[in-house]
């Protein structure tokens, strides 16, 4: 056992800093000297510890002191093998995951509704994605979790894949089943890559869903900044012992920046000594506010804030009870009006509104009183804003139709069309709404009608659609 009330990346920083070291390396604006409006912006202490590698702050690029002791320690309150701190967001880990599995044109077995990063770096690496298409729930418009009886049907078309991605929950809160998918997919020899990016609390507590890494997944992308603590931008990549860590890092540190923040690096060393210390109790807390909230919300009448009952055992196997998702198409709003309304008339900033469901992100950082004054503001709203349901979009997943690899699709020749006259065209590039960035369209799908008429909705509805070269996403680009 390590001792997790240490931090020794931070306390190495803190000591640095009581050593007042003449700077002649980079950054240039030498400890904020040369920047007094980042000292005031960001304070003294902040920017006198956004620093550069050296040997008594160790290198995230070949780590040999105090950040391999602080991943260590990270690995072990995560129950993992091994752990990189990585400055490029959850995205960057993902990545990661797929690079160090997959060879230009490995196969990967995926649920589509992944986040664009996965499918990013199929377009970079050439991995050929293998799609276990999840249900859906029709009346929230959502997609489900990856049932273990279409991963084996998945797994006896395409014996040749070599891994298997699930996210572990959804935006949303949604849990597939994990150890079976585990089991089953090493039973095939195929490895296992969990998008964790809205799981990290899964480690710290027995009443929450199973974490990937106690579900012996291979491989684990952990957003501490979302729900544990850290800095926007921070994150971690856990693997288990089956792993060859040495060869991750080589492949982390072909696309990593070889000049990490300290300031992001600290801030996961540190928010890994709070969630090793006190993760527990705080996340009790934070499922009993998202429950209060949930039965408040419901008590209110027409809006639905969703949870347990959904729990069916095969394509929602567990449910994160500490999201907050709010459907809303029954006061007549779509979610990123309601979004909006929030926002500009209440002053309350949530997570992100679709076309049918908002959600807002409980978090160790919220109170009581936060979330009465959420309660409160959806009460008024609906008082003030219902209206007639009748001719909203109701479908919020559209299952997509892959006609060509991603990655072939991408870099092909291709022409921009007018997004109306796209339909049954093959896409070339991205579309989606951000957040959650789940793509509508990713390259080498089908363009439907059914599609068309879900993008231009989400534009009229105020989402923030992006992913295409047209910036207003008034044309397309799809194969000649």
């Amino acid at each position: 056992m390590l001792d997790q009330t240490s931090a020794p990346l931070y306390e190495a920083l803190e000591r640095f800093r009581k050593m007042r070291v003449v700077p002649f390396d980079v950054p240039g604006h030498k400890r904020g000297r040369g920047n007094p409006e980042l000292v005031q912006l960001l304070g003294e202490k902040c920017v006198g510890i956004d620093v550069n590698s050296m040997k008594p702050l160790d290198d995230l690029c070949h780590p040999s002191s105090v950040i391999r002791e602080a991943e260590a320690l990270a690995a072990e309150a995560f129950g993992a093998a091994h752990c990189f701190f990585m400055v490029g967001g959850t995205t960057s880990s993902v990545q990661s995951m797929i690079f160090s599995v997959l060879k230009d044109g490995d196969k990967i077995i995926m649920p589509r509704n992944v986040h664009k990063s996965a499918i990013n770096a199929l377009v970079l690496c050439g991995g050929i994605p293998v799609y276990v298409d999840p249900e859906v729930d029709k009346r929230l418009g959502i997609s489900l979790g990856m049932e273990p009886k279409k991963l084996e049907q998945a797994i006896k078309d395409n014996p040749d894949a070599v891994a298997v991605l699930v996210n572990n929950p959804t935006y949303y809160g949604v849990c597939s089943d994990m150890r079976s998918i585990v089991e089953t997919a090493h039973r095939h020899n195929m490895m296992v890559l969990a998008d964790e990016a809205h799981g990290t609390h899964f480690s710290f507590s027995d009443s929450l869903p199973v974490s990937a890494m106690q579900a012996g997944a291979d491989m684990s992308a952990v957003s501490m900044h979302k729900s544990g603590g850290s800095l926007t931008q921070s994150s971690l990549l856990l693997l288990n012992g089956t792993v060859n860590a040495d060869y991750v890092r080589q492949i982390i540190n072909l696309t990593q920046t070889t000049s990490a923040s300290y300031l992001l690096m600290s801030s996961l060393d540190i928010s890994r000594r709070n969630l090793a210390l006190h993760g527990d109790k705080a996340f009790k807390k934070v499922m009993e506010m998202a429950s209060y909230a949930r039965e408040e919300i419901n008590a209110l009448g027409d809006w639905y804030a969703y949870g347990k009952e959904l729990v069916n055992g095969t394509s929602v196997y567990d449910f994160d009870i500490t999201k907050l998702a709010v459907y809303t198409r029954d006061v007549g709003l779509a979610g990123i009006e309601v979004y909006d309304i929030l926002r500009d008339e209440y002053g309350i900033q949530i997570e992100f509104g679709d076309i049918s469901n908002i959600l807002a992100y409980v978090s160790i950082g919220d109170r009581l009183q936060d979330i009465e004054r959420l309660v409160g503001a959806l009460d008024d709203l609906k008082r003030l804003y219902k209206r007639d349901k009748s001719g909203m979009l109701s479908l919020e997943y559209i299952q997509p139709k892959v006609a060509v690899p991603p990655r072939r699709a991408f870099y092909s020749e291709k022409v921009s069309l007018p997004l109306k006259e796209t339909e049954g065209k093959i896409c070339t590039e991205f579309v989606m709404c951000y957040p959650p960035g789940i793509p509508v369209l990713a390259p080498g799908e089908l363009v439907t009608k059914e599609i068309i008429e879900y993008v231009i909705y989400a534009k009229a509805k105020g989402c923030n659609v992006q992913g295409t070269e047209d910036f207003e996403v008034n044309r397309l680009n799809v194969l000649k």
